[in-house]
This record gives C-alpha cells, sequence and structure tokens, in this order.
C-alpha cells in the first residue's frame, strides 16, 4: 500500500477503528498503539487487502484479533477490568450538557462491565451501524452468535441503566 492509498485507507478507518478499540481495551495508549500496529501492518504487507472484498470487516477483525491478543496478553480479563475500574476512559465526545455527561459516564461504566465479546458486538452494532451479518462477518462469529451477544449486552445495559432513566424522566 502506497503513500496515498494508505492514507485514504486511514482517514476512511481510523477514527472508527479507534473507538472501537478504545471500547474493547479501555486505554488509551493500547488503543493507539493497537491502531498504529494495524496500519504499519498494512504498510509493510499491501497484499494483506489483495482480494479483501470488505475493508471495513477486515479492519475490524485485525482489530478485535489484536485487542484479543492483548487482553490474553495481559492475563484474564478481571485483571483487566482491575485495571480500568479505577478510572474509565469514555469513548463518547464530551458535552456541555450536565444530564448527557451523567448518563453518558453511567453509559461508559455499564459498557465497561460488559463482557468484552458483548461490548464488541454491542459496539459495532450502536456506533458503527453494521448488521448482524457484517459483525458475524467481521469477527468471525456466526450471525446468530452475535444477535445474542448484541441481546443480552442490550438486556444488561438496560438494567443497569434504567434507575438513571426513571430518575431523569421524574426530573422533567
Amino acid at each position: 500500500m502506497r503513500g496515498p492509498e494508505l492514507e485514504r485507507f486511514y482517514d476512511g478507518h481510523a477514527q472508527s477503528l479507534y473507538a472501537f478499540l478504545l471500547n474493547l481495551t479501555r486505554d488509551e495508549a493500547d488503543t493507539r498503539d493497537l491502531l498504529q500496529d494495524i496500519f504499519v501492518k498494512l504498510a509493510r504487507d499491501p497484499d494483506l487487502l489483495a482480494g479483501v472484498r470488505d475493508e471495513r470487516a477486515f479492519l475490524i477483525r485485525l482489530a478485535h484479533n489484536a485487542a484479543i491478543d492483548l487482553i490474553r496478553r495481559r492475563g484474564t480479563r478481571d485483571k483487566t477490568r482491575d485495571q480500568f475500574a479505577a478510572e474509565i476512559t469514555s469513548p463518547f465526545v464530551p458535552c456541555g450538557d450536565p444530564d448527557e455527561q451523567t448518563f453518558c459516564a453511567a453509559l461508559t461504566k455499564a459498557l465497561a462491565e460488559l463482557p468484552p465479546e458483548q461490548r464488541a458486538v454491542v459496539h459495532l452494532k450502536l456506533w458503527e451501524g453494521l448488521t448482524f451479518e457484517q459483525i458475524a462477518s467481521a469477527l468471525d462469529i456466526p450471525p446468530n452468535t452475535a444477535a445474542s451477544r448484541y441481546r443480552y449486552g442490550l438486556d444488561k445495559l438496560r438494567e443497569r441503566l434504567r434507575p438513571l432513566y426513571e430518575e431523569m424522566k421524574r426530573a422533567e
């Protein structure tokens, strides 16, 4: 992959990959490192994209595999949770509205409590707008597994966020 082509590819995909990786790793430094590793890998071996039908799905799979490898290298999921439990990094853009800030903080915390497999599917469905078939292709899982992980993740988010939602409704 040559300079202009790599630049176009980076500009078209880096932001969404960053958000996806941050949602999985929960660490900005690790996310930046993984994103850099992905694009360095593509720059060094442009043939990786040869025959790829869906660039976005391919990149999501690369990112997902890189994040899972990182999590495994760190040890158990519990160790990873302990590292970010004190300060959770939000994948959301800061806003000025206090209610939105409260909701985003609660959603960030609730997302952090999801297992990485569910968090990945929820992110791809809600923030990337992918279908279950696209998610399944990107994560190399069956579409029914993607749908069930999404459903379980949403159920957990609803349960966790329901008290805040009810409190905000009463305050209106």
